[in-house]
């Protein structure tokens, strides 16, 4: 289940390339993750899908250590589990998730709101996020290295693989980096920009890319009206910033987000925070 897919891939006329992924992972590496600040994301939600998609899940498709290392001092296994221990570890991990499927399963029939039962389903779910970025060398640095977790160490380096097999789209000043929109879809200017802030929006429901012309336009329009503002998905829609435009805000090098060019943040107050 670990994969990864270039979503929209651009360059600016100075030569900055600017990537969207669309990856599955496991959500117990997922902490790790977030604490890049180099990008933009969003991600499948506990709160938003049905708990009883996320329960037959981990029953049928549970996610699992991809290494099974034997416990040592340090954060790094030298050697792994083998014979009747591997078995036995891998038995009691999927007894685990059944026992969290079970558990989450009552919880709902007390009538207890997904938003809490799903989190005891969390380290047994595959997990996707829609990312984007400009500088990923820090990234893959540190997450394909050998001293990563394994499960984060897959999904970087299926990252990176993605990324090496595209050829990324030349966009000019004024033309837009626009993720989930197709090539038909990209003259209608702040339309495409707006499918495409609903599209990465809708990860959290796992249904994003869904093309639904006026359902996008719906999202986007809750999206931006919002108090506090969903400002999340504006991010990953960028154009390329000039060479007189004032340093562009944000996480990106050489693009301005979308988010910074709505002034979003101004909606935003010191007790109000973005999905």
């Amino acid at each position: 289940m670990i994969a990864a897919e270039v979503i929209a891939d651009s360059i600016s006329p100075d030569g900055v390339r600017l990537t969207t992924l669309q990856v599955d992972m496991h959500r117990f590496v997922l902490p790790e993750f977030n604490t890049h600040r180099c990008m933009a994301r969003n991600s499948a939600s506990s709160r938003a899908i049905p708990l009883a998609k996320r329960i037959e899940q981990v029953r049928t498709d549970p996610a699992v250590p991809i290494e099974w290392g034997r416990n040592q001092p340090g954060m790094q296994a030298e050697t792994q589990l083998e014979g009747d221990d591997l078995r036995e570890a891998q038995w009691a991990w999927r007894m685990a998730a059944e026992h969290a499927a079970d558990r989450a399963e009552e919880l709902a029939g007390l009538g207890l709101h997904k938003q809490v039962a799903a989190r005891i389903l969390e380290p047994f779910l595959w997990h996707r996020v829609v990312v984007s970025a400009t500088d990923w060398a820090g990234f893959f640095a540190q997450r394909c290295s050998p001293l990563a977790q394994p499960e984060i160490r897959a999904a970087a380096e299926a990252m990176r693989a993605a990324m090496n097999a595209s050829t990324p789209r030349e966009i000019d000043y004024g033309q837009w980096h626009l993720p989930y929109v197709d090539e038909s879809e990209r003259v209608f200017g702040a339309l495409a920009r707006a499918r495409s802030v609903a599209r990465c929006a809708r990860v959290s429901y796992l249904n994003e890319g869904k093309r639904d012309p006026d359902g996008d336009l719906r999202l986007y329009h809750r999206l931006l009206d919002a108090r506090p503002v969903h400002a999340s998905p504006f991010e990953h829609v960028a154009t390329p910033r000039r060479p007189m435009d004032m340093p562009p805000a944000g996480n990106f090098t050489g693009w301005h987000q979308l988010r910074h060019v709505l002034q979003l943040d101004q909606y935003l107050t010191s007790s109000e925070v973005t999905s």
